[in-house]
């Protein structure tokens, strides 16, 4: 049995965060595991309050379910504060967890600040040396490098710069350029892939969850992350075709 490991923010409305994550794992086939790094106030439509979850709980967290169960796959998603990132690094270094996904969430998309200013330094310096792969979207990269992405040299400039800090693959997602299509850019290995799908209609909840759980249950059932990212790509662009608004807002979730 695979068993995959989701340490990240709770989304009380179910369409992101742990929540979604827990769904992801389940329906792809993986025994799920989550443990909150952060809880919201948020809906449909938006994050209202972020808190941290005190360093001290989280740590008896993740040393009891680690100290017990090793995960095949671990992904991280919103974090918040730097003491967080400092707790889960040395747990990724104490139980040698090497399929380690980082999905660097910085802000929500109703501009909630998701990811303190402190904690970008500490999420570059302690975790990013520590993971098989990365999945930033296109703001998120700007935030990590410092720079702005409008031209697929600066994508490129941008990925060198993100693979410098350590991690083995990253992950760029372009669905946040106006496009028909989204077009994902995968850096690492041997070869430079883009992997893209038809722009679905609308505004989506948790996508960005979705996909690096999925990448993370894919990789922990052992394939190489090239067909990992593949296989989660293709997930998603089905699941975004059952999304369905749930809310008062017109923003849909994923219906699994």
């Amino acid at each position: 049995m695979v068993k995959v490991l989701s340490i990240a923010g709770s989304d009380p409305s179910g369409g992101a965060g742990i929540q979604i994550d827990l769904k992801t794992f389940q329906a792809l086939g993986a025994h799920g595991m989550a443990i909150p790094a952060a809880l919201t106030a948020q809906n449909s439509r938006g994050v209202t309050a972020a808190y941290p979850v005190p360093p001290r709980e989280l740590s008896r967290q993740i040393e009891a379910l680690l100290s017990d169960i090793k995960p095949d796959a671990l992904k991280t998603g919103m974090l918040l504060a730097q003491q967080t990132v400092k707790v889960v690094a040395g747990a990724v270094r104490k139980y040698r967890i090497g399929n380690l996904v980082i999905d660097p969430v910085i802000r929500s998309s109703s501009g909630k600040t998701l990811l303190a200013s402190s904690a970008v330094a500490s999420i570059k310096k302690e975790l990013f040396p520590l993971a098989l792969v990365i999945t930033p979207n296109i703001p998120e990269a700007e935030v990590l490098t410092g720079m702005r992405m409008e031209t697929d040299g600066d994508r490129d400039l941008a990925a060198g710069m993100l693979m410098d800090m350590g991690p083995r693959y990253v992950l760029i997602k372009g669905g946040h350029r106006d496009s028909n299509e989204a077009v994902d850019t995968l850096y690492g290995g041997r070869t430079v892939l883009s992997f893209s799908t038809a722009r679905a209609k609308g505004e989506f909840h948790g996508t960005g969850c979705v996909l690096s759980s999925a990448i993370a249950v894919f990789i922990g059932k052992g394939l190489p992350v090239e067909k990992a990212v593949e296989k989660a790509k293709l997930f998603v662009e089905k699941m975004l075709k059952r999304a369905r608004p749930v809310g008062k807002s017109k923003i849909k979730y994923f219906q699994f």
